[in-house]
């Protein structure tokens, strides 16, 4: 969020992968029933019998009414509660019917490791506010008392708790308004070791449960910003604890997401009532580059791409704040090279057009939704560009937000009326609600300015000075405006831009949009003769999506035609040098065979992988992986052109894989992907999916239990040494009663006599 404080119906075909799994629980009849609409590739709890079909239909497409085929999600803030003289936005004002989904923003992780709230959310009331009368039904007031009261009367409607934020990710507001830097995610989730917190973890994980269950909620949204281990990143404030454990911050997500579904299941199947998991997670590819393979989508009901906040004034390249396309003119990305550099493929990653086809390699369209903000960002002082797109604005010496030695100049005054503060001084950042940002096109100073601090009679930079011309970039859809007079840059988001988006969405079969915030929403107010909130782009939305098809709710495109029959075999990306240093990223591909039957060399492995990197992936182990076919070359300026390259790599011949044997090969790319994803493998003349691809629908051969890990005693497994053989990083042989892996590159050179630090490493007695 912006720094104001994510087996199909095997009826008679067989039984599905997870129930062969052990995931069977209570009578056949349901465990089927509800296997039949869990959504493609969700990972589902073992030995529970979760009510899937409660949340969803027999396509694992989400229920959310006849008149909304995707999902309208908007957050909805804490903060806006009138109490402190500026306008409230309370959940009266929410456009009840036209969203889909509540996201309260926001909860966060306390000095106990639980999730803990503000009296804003379950104390406060508004007396003699009309629509904020509380509902005695409720035990609690405050924001979750309307909520539940205005949820009553739209039960179409589901509500989320958010966790974190960027201010509360490594941190807490306590009730006089001081920061507790407490530690958050990142100390609940990591040891200062750098090992995983599972005892805290599990902490949080059970308070989450008894939270959504005392209070109403259908699920948690986790907004942790950011677990990557990218130097420097998320709130300045954190970076002493954070860059401390940035090496393992992946580590502690993937726990914490893979808790909280396990129990989020478990209550669901307890209470007869599905309780979804999501996430908001960044769009920059830098941060992406930190984060592995996003390993957590598997545990989320959809993820929420934050594809905003890509231009900010934390620097000087004055760009869209949201740009749906790249236009191969980002400054930012120009200074670094990445247009020229032959390896990026002249891929722009500041745009969310990247974004949802790097989640696209994870994910089915339709558990991903796009981020759209109802907010401004800007600077002042810009020089160069085209009426300001892509100059630059340096902030003076000692101007720059805690944390920061260089910055933007963000602008301020009239062009900053949500700002932040930091010490009880205004931090520039240009930014807006819209419907302040609308005024200020028409030249309106509005009646609301001295709520907001502003007093044009003393400070010049709250007075309405000079024009606020709107611009738009047809390459970019994206709306700015820039006043000439004052070099002030606003990026802005606006119905033209926003019906763009939307008709994005629908035509690429995306699950929704996300709103960030709502309060931000305009609509003319003719008494007072200016804009102010409303529901104008919302009601937008709604108009847009209401009209959709279904959304795409397959992982694989129906070109690779994934095989019904799926082998328990695994392919890992583990070895992740820390983001700073990860370029190329060059993960270990660790493949395990966890089948009772030997996949023989020259067996062949296929899989996916985004359009988000281009189509130059390779390795480096000599296994000769190839890209086969691409849905997309060149660079992005107006759009990806499809979703996914196409790889293959074979066993070397010699190269059989026991059961419960592995080889690694080191594989190598250029931009950030989210993994690899439909995945084939062909042997003895059939093919096979796998089983990790979490598919609906299909059947794991039998016999298929896994295995015990590579035998460490009785006859061996892997194939003989040979002097005459070439033998790569990975690769085992048995020699003279032991197991020796290759750690690099070798040819004659006999396991057991390279000593500790040569070649071959001994993996045990076989």
């Amino acid at each position: 969020m912006k720094p104001s404080r994510l087996h199909a119906a095997l009826a008679a075909c067989g039984t599905s992968l997870l129930l062969i799994a052990g995931a069977l629980a209570g009578t056949a009849t349901a465990a089927t029933d509800n296997a039949a609409c869990r959504p493609d590739g969700l990972y589902q709890t073992p030995g529970v019998d979760v009510p899937y079909c409660l949340n969803y239909d027999e396509d694992g497409r989400e229920k959310m009414g006849a008149d909304h085929p995707r999902r309208i999600i908007g957050y909805f803030t804490s903060w806006r509660t009138g109490k402190n003289g500026q306008p409230a936005y309370l959940a009266s004002n929410i456009p009840w019917g036209k969203v889909t989904h509540i996201n309260y923003a926001f909860a966060h992780v306390d000095g106990s490791n639980k999730i803990a709230v503000d009296d804003t959310a379950t104390g406060m009331e508004w007396p003699g506010v009309a629509g904020a009368e509380m509902d005695p039904a409720y035990s609690y007031k405050g924001h979750f008392n309307l909520l539940n009261k205005y949820k009553k009367q739209n039960p179409g409607t589901k509500t989320l708790v958010s966790v974190g934020g960027w201010a509360e990710t490594g941190g807490y507001f306590d009730a006089t308004g001081k920061r507790v830097a407490s530690g958050g995610f990142y100390s609940m989730t990591t040891n200062a070791d750098g090992s995983v917190n599972q005892a805290g973890i599990g902490t949080f994980a059970d308070s989450v449960v008894a939270f959504v269950r005392a209070y109403g909620f259908n699920g948690v949204d986790i907004d942790y910003e950011y677990p990557t281990s990218m130097k420097d990143a998320g709130n300045p404030l954190d970076w002493t604890l954070a860059n401390a454990r940035r090496s393992s911050l992946m580590k502690g997500y993937a726990a914490l997401m893979k808790t909280l579904r396990q129990k989020l299941d478990t209550a669901a199947a307890a209470d007869g009532k599905y309780y979804m998991l999501t996430v908001a997670a960044p769009a920059s590819g830098y941060l992406l580059r930190g984060m592995e393979t996003f390993q957590v989508t598997q545990y989320l009901d959809y993820v929420n791409i934050m594809s905003y906040d890509l231009h900010g004034a934390w620097n000087e390249f004055v760009g869209p704040n949201a740009a749906l396309y790249d236009d191969g003119k980002d400054a930012e990305l120009a200074k670094w090279g990445v247009y020229t550099a032959a390896q990026y493929g002249g891929l722009g990653y500041l745009n969310t057009d990247w974004a949802y086809h790097y989640f696209r390699g994870a994910m089915p369209a339709g558990r991903i939704n796009v981020g759209v903000p109802y907010y401004t960002r800007g600077w002042k002082n810009v020089n160069g560009g085209v009426n300001g797109l892509w100059g630059t604005s340096n902030g003076p010496s000692g101007s720059c937000p805690q944390g920061l030695t260089t910055c933007g100049d963000g602008a301020r005054g009239i062009d900053n009326l949500w700002h932040d503060e930091e010490n009880g001084k205004e931090v520039g950042a240009g930014s807006n609600p819209m419907w302040h940002a609308m005024n200020l096109a028409k030249g309106i100073a509005g009646s609301y300015g001295p709520a907001y601090g502003l007093d044009p009679a003393n400070d010049p930079e709250d007075r309405l000075t000079g024009a606020y011309t709107r611009n738009y970039n047809t390459t970019l859809t994206a709306p700015w405006l820039w006043n000439a007079t004052k070099k002030v840059f606003l990026s802005t988001e606006d119905d033209q831009s926003l019906g763009a988006k939307a008709d994005y969405v629908k035509n690429q079969g995306i699950g929704g949009v996300m709103i960030w915030e709502l309060a931000g929403d305009y609509a003319w107010d003719a008494a007072k003769g200016e804009y102010f909130m409303g529901q104008t782009l919302t009601s937008l939305l709604y108009d847009k999506l209401r009209t959709a098809t279904p959304y795409g709710a397959a992982k694989a495109k129906a070109k690779v035609a994934v095989p019904a029959e799926k082998l328990d075999v695994t392919i890992e990306a583990t070895g992740f040098p820390a983001g700073d240093s990860n370029y190329p990223i060059n993960p270990k591909l660790v493949i395990t065979n966890r089948t009772q039957t030997a996949i023989p060399g020259g067996a062949e492995f296929q899989w996916d992988y985004a359009t988000s990197a281009p189509n130059n992936a390779k390795d480096q182990s000599g296994f000769g992986l190839r890209v086969i076919s691409s849905e997309h070359t060149g660079n992005n300026i107006g759009g990806l052109k499809g979703d996914f390259h196409r790889v293959s790599v074979k066993l070397p011949t010699w190269q059989s894989l026991a059961p419960g044997a592995s080889v690694t090969l080191d594989y190598v790319y250029y931009l950030p992907v989210p993994g690899q994803a439909n995945y084939t493998l062909t042997f003895g003349g059939r093919t096979y999916g796998l089983a990790q691809d979490l598919a609906r629908g299909g059947v794991t051969p039998s016999p298929s239990p896994t295995p015990t890990v590579t035998p460490t005693g009785g006859a061996c497994t892997a194939p003989a040494w040979s002097a005459t053989a070439v033998y790569t990083g990975g690769q085992r042989v048995s020699h003279k009663g032991h197991t020796w892996e290759a750690k690099w590159w070798t040819q004659g050179q006999e396991p057991g006599t390279t000593g500790e630090w040569g070649v071959w490493k001994d993996a045990g007695a076989c």
